[in-house]
């Protein structure tokens, strides 16, 4: 619990500070007022305080996966729980983790199960590594869910650096552009309107001219209104992707984008694939597997498609064909599920199909990467080229004139 500092009065009206262990404010008052004190003033203690704010804040994948591997170290060796904790609390380094760790081992040693005191974190622990702490909790294999769950958690940040690092040019070229494209509408069109309007006059100015000064009015006189209203929708955008019915929409749309849903679509079965496979090969059943991993996928789409999966299996089919009729998953991987369930092996078939659907999506990742450089200079010399055409066209008119 967590401390308070207080300034109260005697009934003698003489002042007294202290500092008392309390559930909350209210406990504190009735705790002094027991002691015929009347507080002036009660706030958390400097400690807890700065505690209460490093607890909310997030914690990169990286420092979690180190955690988790620490962790599933100490159990393997024989340190017990609550030891583990502090000892991994006391050598942190990083002020957040330090907090949350000091947080989950109070709650485990006031009685509460491991998954329950990490589940008042949400900002830290997702649901697939708090529904695997649970499962190896209940099946008496913590340590190496733990360890799974590190080798997990340091593959996907791998995945995000490759991705964010592959997508860094491109998203440089297109901000280019779009600044190189702006400025000129605003600073280097208006330069040329004294010669667009006499020929507007004589009826001469080409169509990509007009599209031009049409373009660069609207930018100098709703610029500003554009940018609020992009920020306005941005902000919107942000909180409807919050809700189940924004987040259905998103992924479905990832699923169905040109080039890149194949790549969405075989990272989030290699993501459940593994999971499955590990929890099935640690013993934990299948419908208790299937529930916990369908949240690796990454997308309410699949997910739901393993949730529907789960229920036949509950009535007593197999997993490949629900599966195969979701519609969402390759044949190739359906078939080779169902090998597995025949031949008695389906968590090794699980993490072979997981192994080589990885290996392929990384090379269609780099392979899309490098696709996407070159079309996106071609889009920006082509939108260069138009501007500089429909401002020079007008030029060499007025000039052939001339002459």
């Amino acid at each position: 619990m967590p401390d308070f500092q207080y300034i109260a009065r005697e009934l003698s009206g003489r002042e007294v500070t202290g500092l008392l262990t309390a559930g909350s404010e209210q406990e504190v008052v009735n705790s002094l007022a027991g002691k015929s004190l009347f507080p002036t003033r009660i706030a958390l203690a400097e400690t807890e305080e700065k505690q209460q704010r490093v607890v909310g804040k997030k914690v990169r994948s990286k420092h979690l996966a180190v955690i988790y591997s620490q962790l599933a170290d100490l159990l393997h060796s024989g340190v017990p729980l609550l030891r583990s904790l502090e000892i991994l609390e006391q050598q942190s380094s990083h002020a957040t983790v330090a907090a949350v760790l000091q947080d989950v081992r109070q709650d485990v040693a006031d009685g509460s199960r491991l998954a329950d005191a990490m589940r008042k974190h949400p900002r830290v622990f997702n649901e697939l590594a708090l529904s695997m702490v649970r499962a190896g909790e209940e099946g008496g294999f913590l340590e190496d869910v733990l360890k799974r769950i590190s080798i997990f958690t340091e593959h996907q940040e791998d995945l995000k650096n490759r991705v964010v690092g592959a997508m860094a040019y491109p998203s440089f070229l297109l901000l280019t552009c779009l600044v190189i494209v702006t400025g000129m509408l605003i600073f280097l069109v208006p330069q040329f309107q004294p010669i667009f309007e006499r020929l507007e006059e004589r009826g001469e100015l080409p169509i990509a001219t007009t599209i031009l000064l049409s373009a660069s009015a609207f930018v100098q006189s709703y610029g500003v209104w554009v940018l609020i209203a992009l920020f306005a929708a941005g902000f919107w955008g942000f909180n409807y992707l919050q809700s189940e019915q924004g987040r259905m929409i998103v992924d479905r749309w990832r699923l169905k984008v040109i080039g890149l849903g194949p790549i969405v679509r075989s990272l989030a079965i290699s993501r459940f694939c593994r999971i499955l496979g590990t929890l099935l090969k640690n013993g934990v059943p299948i419908l208790q597997s299937l529930r916990i991993s369908k949240d690796a996928t990454g997308n309410k789409v699949l997910s739901e498609a393993i949730a529907v999966a789960a229920e036949n299996i509950s009535a007593g089919k197999s997993l490949a064909r629900p599966l195969g009729a979701s519609g969402h998953f390759p044949r190739e991987v359906v078939e080779m599920i169902s090998v597995g369930e025949e031949a008695n092996n389906l968590e090794q078939v699980l993490l072979n199909i997981a192994d080589n659907m990885e290996q392929r999506t990384y090379r269609e990742l780099e392979l899309f990467v490098r696709l996407l450089e070159p079309i996106m200079l071609l889009l920006m010399g082509i939108v260069i080229l138009f501007v500089m055409i429909a401002l020079l066209l007008p030029v060499f008119q007025s000039a052939g004139a001339l002459g």
